[in-house]
């Protein structure tokens, strides 16, 4: 099996209305393949990082760290932006074509033999678990897809069980309340597990500490952010846990927000070792983390932005970021898509799309997004002085920086589908 073979069969397996909903829950399927390759997910140490905001930057963060102290590090994050590849790393590098179809390859022969249909994102998550044991990784940093307790990741048996806040998001699978998504997200922590609490609400994180572990880090109690500033090209922090305050630390993501997910990481990764860490490797860490797609400058003139804000939490803090943190001079532009399980209106409020000067809407490329039109008219209906009306996220970027001039500012947002097919757009397009 090649690559263009392995993504059809991952492609037949495909099911955009069914996997992960909660109303049939299982990791029935995936345990299944798990065990007939032998449960390599249970041969190196695990880090498994859920949240509903934050949890992708977190397992960047918590990768370098451990890269800094020359552990070989396997990833696992979703969804990609451009190619299925960057899901599954060693090293923060992709896995190999050649590597990724013989793993497919081998999935699809336990298919037969076991006799369960997997889902596209079992298939994947299986993948990336079989390779981390073929290359021997010393740990592993996987991100939960979709809430917790029925994810697929959930096979794995976590060292330390991390967890970045509770915000409203995927109330078609789970809630109606924080408190529900909290619970659901929850179901991560094994009982070995150290536990990592980002969440400040009370109420919520006393959910993770009663969902068991053998120890629970609090933000506030055990750790915290003590002092956060903007810097040139991200952030200087002071963070503390429960034996070190770490001072002026630069984390180089923009967004306030970032110190919070700093924090976690540090905590979580000071729980794996089980001791402080040394003040050059952190600094070495936190240096080289690098997020595409979240709050990455593309351009400098017009200013150029791409986000992957996807909900109304992450969008709010896009929004801050872009009108407070680099406050553009110039005119505001924003390229806009989502997905239909969004509420447009609520996203576009979050995102403060009425305080853009022009706002280019376009259909998300899944086929979960909603119609470019359907955005435009809750734009309109926002009050949104201008809105353009596009196809695709590649003609919404040329169109804006036909617009643009150079004190001028764009941001493209609401989906990680968008930020996918407008990186490479703008790569193309811009000088």
């Amino acid at each position: 099996m090649n690559l263009t073979e392995a993504m059809a069969y991952l492609d037949a397996h495909a099911s955009y209305d069914t996997t992960g909903r909660v109303e049939s829950p299982t990791i029935d399927r995936i345990a299944r393949l798990m065990e007939v390759s032998g449960d390599p997910q249970l041969g190196y140490p695990v880090i498994h990082i859920t949240g509903t905001n934050g949890k992708g930057s977190t397992t960047q963060m918590v990768t370098r760290l451990l890269m800094a102290h020359g552990l070989t590090v396997g990833t696992y994050s979703s969804p990609h932006l451009e190619r299925l590849n960057e899901r599954i790393q060693r090293n923060g590098e992709p896995i190999g074509d050649d590597e990724f179809a013989e793993q497919i390859a081998a999935l699809a022969e336990i298919e037969v033999i076991s006799g369960v249909r997997p889902t596209f994102f079992e298939l994947v998550t299986a993948a990336a678990f079989r390779w981390f044991a073929d290359v021997a990784v010393d740990v592993a940093v996987i991100e939960v897809g979709m809430l917790g307790r029925w994810d697929a990741t959930n096979v794995v048996d976590a060292q330390v069980a991390v967890l970045t806040n509770i915000a409203l998001d995927h109330m078609e699978y789970a809630g109606p309340t924080k408190a529900h998504i909290a619970r659901e997200k929850s179901g991560i922590v094994k009982p070995r597990s150290a536990v990592v609490i980002g969440e400040t609400e009370p109420e919520l994180a006393q959910i993770f500490v009663d969902a068991g572990g053998s120890a629970h880090f609090l933000r506030g109690e055990h750790f915290d952010v003590v002092e956060n500033q903007l810097a040139l090209g991200g952030r200087l922090v002071d963070l503390r846990t429960p034996t070190t305050v770490y001072p002026e630390v630069f984390v180089p993501l923009h967004g306030k927000h970032q110190a919070d997910n700093a924090a976690v990481a540090l905590m979580a990764v000071e729980a794996f070792f089980a001791r402080p860490l040394e003040d050059e490797i952190l600094r070495e860490g936190f240096a080289e983390v690098r997020m595409p797609g979240r709050f990455e400058v593309m351009g400098r003139q017009p200013l150029v932005i791409v986000d992957g804000a996807h909900n109304p939490a992450g969008a709010d803090v896009a929004a801050q970021v872009f009108f407070e943190d680099f406050d553009p001079a110039g005119m505001r532009y924003l390229v806009v898509g989502c997905l239909k399980t969004r509420d447009a209106t609520e996203l576009l409020g979050a995102l403060r799309a009425d305080e853009f000067d022009v706002v280019l809407t376009c259909t998300a490329p899944s086929p979960r997004g909603l119609d470019s039109r359907d955005l435009a008219r809750a734009a309109a209906e926002l009050g949104c002085d201008e809105v353009i009306e596009c196809s695709t996220p590649s003609e919404a970027c040329a169109k804006a920086l036909r617009l643009a001039g150079g004190d001028d500012a764009i941001l493209g947002a609401g989906s990680l589908y968008v930020v996918g097919e407008a990186r490479p757009a703008l790569r193309r397009l811009l000088p």
